[in-house]
């Protein structure tokens, strides 16, 4: 099956908000934003913006009927600006114009003035100032001082990984219409319907059963839409509300970049002990995370950092301690990973300069630490880590990909060029499925048959590209044993299907699929019982088959009957032909205070090997080759889920390499459009690139044996990141450990490789 709207998007007929025409009488909304990082405000004038033809509203904080608060989980960050600017790009007042150039002449009548005050822009300057945004968290087994005391060899260091743009291909957008009374609809590109629904109602002082949010699809996400798409929602529904028309905000490019938070900086400080082997007894990190201006979802990414710190290593003594600061920056947010990758870099670092230490080849390290089958597969928080497929990919990608033998000629290559270096890495993903806050591991879904067969599905997730509407029309279709012809996915809508989660955490498939599921269960259960009665059967519900179209009894195959024909007569006999569905992900749970539990349902595993080309004067690299093998269980859709894996690492390769976010000594971003913000382009993709999924291992316990599949790939990009290190560690012979960072831009190999020729850093 291919992706249900792929026809669609190609030819430029699917649907996105900013397509919606409401009405001759819809307006535009536009921001009117800070473009001070810390400032007082002293007096503003609205007069002359509101007189402008062709302005119907000019807002502030004074003219918002509810809650001035767009805080999703920590109620700490203004709709609105009050007295007081925090960053650059926060919003301090709101036009409802006729047009666009309406809105940007009107803003231009506003008279404000600030009074400037300290900002804090670095991560380094909030650890100084120990401008905590939360307490401090801490998971630890064992005795690590002891150990580390203890350890044969060890070492330190310090880790900084950079920030990184959504850089969806769909900006920031919503419309509203007003209805009856106080009524809105929304159609937001938002990755939480109910978040958003319940922020608007919070803002306009209304409930939640006068908010209506739809969502038939988004133009990508990758989490810069699950909390941060509330505030364009709820700016324009506070404009929508004060004019009583429609109004529209879609962002450009610019403005987008500049007002939405980003993947959090991280600086991380470690310390770990191992042994001759190269096997690790002791770790201790240190994650400080740059939340920015609020908290958004800071905390939680933070823990995920935390929870993914050992990646796929059996670590006996173990301590993670995280931070998160303040700064006077966007709140940073949810980003594809959620803190895993910060986390995850830090302990493949660790394994990289080990095998350097030792001289010897970073896979073997890799293979001696992983968790194991029977004994050392408890997570340093208590997990089991269970249905481990490590060795399994290790074993295959190793022996697919040549390793051995291709590691042999890269260094042959490397010892008859000067300048030209080329590099390889192996490296594994294990990361956690589930939402760690436990109560979001919920989802519900509403299925309707029509009396003519035909079937509509609605569920609580979001459409964003990743097909998961592909998988859900797919699930329905087998579960109910129907062509998938005769079944449609309908748009997301809050009246249909409340209180969801947000599509993220890579659950979507995983909890809507299972809800789906669930609701079609009852139907079959209800049919079942009725085509007994027609049959005058005194079999058993569990005995009627769905399938092909077809209705009928196990032991009868000769006697069946249409699902079409079933469903006419059920309707005309009043059997109930809809129902709801729910799902909650089983056994979930975490002590924070303890730092101990089972926050995830099971854990998606991948390898990847990398082979890069360093042109270590200019800093140019090109990834020659790259092997991936992911884990995904019984693949629901294999074309999708290949397609994940490819997109994921991709977006990681960005992170590990071009996409570098640099802001001034003032707090304005200096690259917030394409020709400054370098994303991967075709000429960045592998110029072999094998992409593979592991066949023959079921998931058990989840919808059809699968595995979730959005969030893990990014991690394997951490193959390219370190075989440009490998590379650039040829150039001293691998006698010196290289000075390097995340992103590994032109800049940062080049000044790496020329320490390493000046021999200024040793391990």
């Amino acid at each position: 099956m291919i992706h249900e709207s792929a026809i669609k998007q190609v030819t430029g007929e699917a649907v996105f908000v900013n397509d919606i025409d409401a009405s001759s009488e819809m307006l535009i909304g536009h921001v009117v934003y800070s473009r001070y990082a810390h400032a007082k405000i002293l007096s503003y004038n609205l007069e002359k913006a509101k007189a402008l033809k062709g302005v119907y509203a000019v807002l502030s904080y004074k003219d918002i009927p509810g809650e001035n608060q767009v805080g999703p989980v920590i109620k700490d960050e203004l709709c609105l600006a009050e007295n007081e600017v925090t960053f650059i790009g926060q919003a301090i007042f709101l036009i409802a114009a006729k047009n666009k150039e309406i809105a940007i002449e009107a803003e231009k009548l506003i008279e404000i003035k600030y009074e400037p005050l300290d900002a804090i822009l670095d991560l380094e300057t909030a650890i100084e100032k120990n401008n905590l945004i939360a307490p401090v968290r801490k998971i630890e087994r064992g005795d690590v001082d002891k150990e580390l005391s203890k350890s044969k060899h060890k070492f330190s260091g310090i880790l900084t990984t950079g920030a990184q743009e959504h850089w969806y291909l769909e900006t920031q957008s919503c419309l509203c219409i007003p209805g009856e009374d106080r009524h809105i609809k929304a159609f937001a590109s938002t990755q939480h319907p109910s978040e958003t629904q319940a922020i608007i109602a919070d803002v306009l002082g209304i409930k939640s059963n006068e908010v209506e949010v739809e969502v038939r699809r988004i133009g990508g996400a990758f989490g810069g839409k699950e909390t941060q798409a509330n505030h364009i929602a709820s700016w324009c529904a506070l404009l929508c509300n004060a004019t009583g028309k429609p109004v529209k905000i879609h962002f450009f490019r610019v403005d987008d970049q500049i007002i939405t938070g980003k993947r959090h900086r991280f600086l991380s400080k470690y310390e770990v002990g191992f042994d001759d082997e190269g096997i690790i007894n002791a770790y201790s990190v240190e994650h400080n995370s740059d939340a920015g201006a609020a908290t958004d979802l800071s905390m939680a990414i933070l823990e995920r950092g935390m929870l993914h710190a050992d990646n796929a290593y059996f670590i006996s003594n173990m301590r993670v301690i995280g931070k998160a600061y303040k700064t006077n920056l966007p709140s940073n947010t949810a980003l594809r990973g959620f803190g895993g990758p910060q986390g995850i870099a830090v302990i493949e670092t660790a394994i990289d300069r080990i095998a350097r230490f030792l001289k010897k080849d970073s896979a073997e390290i890799r293979y001696k630490n992983f968790y194991k089958l029977s004994i050392n597969n408890l997570t340093h928080y208590g997990e089991e880590v269970e249905n481990n497929r490590l060795k399994i990919l290790f074993d295959k990608i190793y022996k697919s990909s040549d390793y051995k033998q291709r590691r042999i000629v890269i260094n042959k290559f490397n010892d008859e060029n000067e300048f030209y270096k080329k590099g390889m890495a192996i490296t594994p993903v294990k990361f956690g499925i589930s939402f760690t806050t436990a109560f979001l591991n919920q989802a519900g879904a509403l299925v309707n048959i029509y009396k003519d067969g035909s079937v509509l599905v609605n569920h609580g997730g979001i459409e964003m590209g990743q097909g998961l509407y592909t998988k859900i029309l797919s699930i329905a279709s087998a579960e109910l044993g129907v062509n998938p012809e005769n079944v449609i996915v309908n748009a997301t809508n809050t009246s249909k299907v409340p209180n969801t989660s947000a599509t993220a955490a890579s659950s979507g498939s995983d909890m809507n699929g299972f809800a789906v599921k669930n609701a079609i269960d009852i139907l079959k259960e209800r049919l079942s019982v009725f085509v007994l009665d027609i049959l005058k059967s005194k079999s058993k519900p569990e005995n009627i088959i769905f399938e092909n179209d077809f209705v009928f009894e196990k032991n009868l195959p000769d006697e069946k009957i249409t699902f079409k024909e079933l469903i006419s007569t059920a309707y005309l006999k009043q059997v109930s032909l809809s129902a709801n569905g729910y799902y909650k992900t089983p056994d979930i749970w975490f002590d924070r205070e303890k730092g101990v539990g089972h926050p995830f349902h099971y854990f998606a595993f991948g390898m990847a090997v990398s082979e890069v080309l360093v042109d270590t004067l200019t800093g140019y690299h090109k990834i020659l080759r790259t092997d991936i093998l992911h884990d995904v269980g019984n693949s629901l859709n294999e074309e999708i889920d290949k397609g994940q894996v490819v997109g994921g690492f991709i977006q990681g390769v960005g992170w590990c390499t071009t996409e570098e976010i640099k802001w001034d000594d003032k707090g304005n971003l200096l690259n917030h459009s394409p020709d400054t913000y370098k994303i991967p382009t075709i000429q960045d993709i592998p110029s072999d690139f094998r992409v593979e999924l592991l066949e023959g291992y079921p998931n058990p316990n989840t919808i059809r044996s699968s595995k979730a599949v959005g969030e893990p790939p990014l991690m394997l990009a951490f193959s390219v990141w370190l075989a440009i290190k490998d590379a650039v560690s040829a150039v001293g012979e691998h006698k010196t450990e290289p000075e390097f960072s995340l992103p590994a831009t032109n800049e940062v190999i080049v000044m790496s490789a020329e320490k390493m020729r000046k021999k200024e850093v040793r391990i």
